[in-house]
């Protein structure tokens, strides 16, 4: 271990949901944990710029990664939030075919759904739209009741208080530089403020989020035909002036490379529209208020009585997608099986339904380190 100015037994780096609740379920099983981030604070990228939604799963391949995790994350959403009084709401929503020709991809859905072992996704005729929400327009809906909203920044303040009760540390504003193997364990040179410390750890785990590929790449050994191809996907938001008369979330068909342009409800019934798929080659939140002309023509095919001139930019947030646009891949949760690096943890692709999954991924994680014999070294 010489060289390192100090030693610890789990490195995670991003301090976004994903990585924070990976750090509370490693701290609360012994663990010594410290979490980096380069920024001044937690979750300010894809955890603090995303609609709040606690997804049911129905979108996602029977035996993916997505699907699995959504199914347990959102059920261990729920109790946490509740235990720990996060706010948040089962608002439920509606996936709106507006056109009779599409409700087979509603049943199809549905079928997804019942093969993932989701249970309460239910039909919805025109007239039972129109029941539930009359200024709906649409030929047939798909009902998810167990659809929810959620303070994401209150339940990233109360993974961060649950991971330091266990003695979890963070250190923010602090850029890994470079990351490699030093006999039999990782080190890492760390810029904090342009101070720069050494770091040695038994694991590591990149849940850079939006640059996970890119520390993945600097890692030393790492094979570079592991590392996914991916891009960047800004998703940008407008909110409506005047409010909107819709009490349930409500979407369209998804799209290739994304769910579409849809309505969504905060915990005090503001609606938001979006996000849409802007592909970016930097990361820059600025909304183009031009972008409000297409939102105006995909909101219109559901909701046709929206006028012109309410739509203002909101804000936006960039996932980082793996695979090409067009052609969705699921998670990768890579470890040593995989790359032949001991102790190395990447987490490609986690974007939604990521702070759904959150614990559920966490543990996950946990249980692949235990699997290959990681936990019980380090106790």
């Amino acid at each position: 271990m010489s060289g390192d100015d100090y030693f610890i037994d789990t490195v995670i780096v991003g301090a976004g949901v994903i990585g924070v609740a990976i750090a509370r379920e490693l701290a609360s099983r012994g663990l010594d944990v410290l979490v980096l981030d380069q920024e001044k604070a937690a979750g300010q990228h894809q955890s603090s710029r995303n609609s709040g939604v606690i997804h049911a799963g129905f979108y996602y391949s029977e035996n993916s990664l997505k699907a699995k995790l959504c199914h347990e994350g959102k059920q261990q959403l729920y109790r946490f939030a509740e235990q720990r009084n996060i706010p948040h709401k089962r608002v439920g929503k509606i996936v709106v075919a507006t056109e009779d020709r599409e409700t087979a991809k509603l049943q199809t859905m549905q079928a997804r759904a019942q093969a993932c072992g989701i249970t309460d996704v239910d039909m919805l005729t025109g007239a039972e739209l129109r029941r539930m929400e009359p200024e709906l327009t649409g030929a047939a809906g798909l009902w998810s009741p167990s659809t929810g909203v959620i303070d994401v920044m209150a339940l990233l303040q109360a993974l961060e208080l649950d991971a330091a009760s266990h003695g979890a540390t963070f250190a923010l504003s602090s850029r890994v530089l470079n990351l490699s193997r030093h006999k039999g364990h990782w080190s890492l040179t760390v810029d904090s403020g342009g101070s720069l410390t050494r770091l040695g750890c038994r694991v590591l785990i990149n849940s850079a989020g939006i640059e996970a590929p890119q520390l993945a790449a600097r890692i030393e050994d790492m094979p570079s035909n592991l590392i996914p191809e991916s891009y960047l996907a800004r998703g940008n938001f407008f909110t409506c002036q005047g409010g909107t008369p819709f009490s349930h979330l409500i979407y369209p068909l998804p799209g290739p490379i994304g769910l579409g342009v849809h309505l969504t409800l905060d915990l005090d019934g503001q609606a938001k529209f979006g996000p849409d798929v802007e592909m970016v080659d930097r990361i820059s939140y600025d909304v183009d208020p031009q972008r409000a002309d297409a939102f105006y023509s995909s909101i219109r095919t559901f909701w046709p009585g929206l006028k012109e001139g309410r739509l203002m930019p909101a804000y936006s947030g960039i996932r980082c997608k793996i695979g090409k646009p067009g052609d969705p891949q699921d998670w990768i949760i890579q470890t040593a099986a995989t790359h032949g690096l001991e102790g190395l943890v990447n987490l490609f692709g986690i974007e939604s339904p990521g702070m759904t999954c959150c614990l559920a991924l966490a543990h996950s994680v946990a249980e692949q380190l235990a699997a290959e014999g990681l936990m019980r070294e380090i106790r």
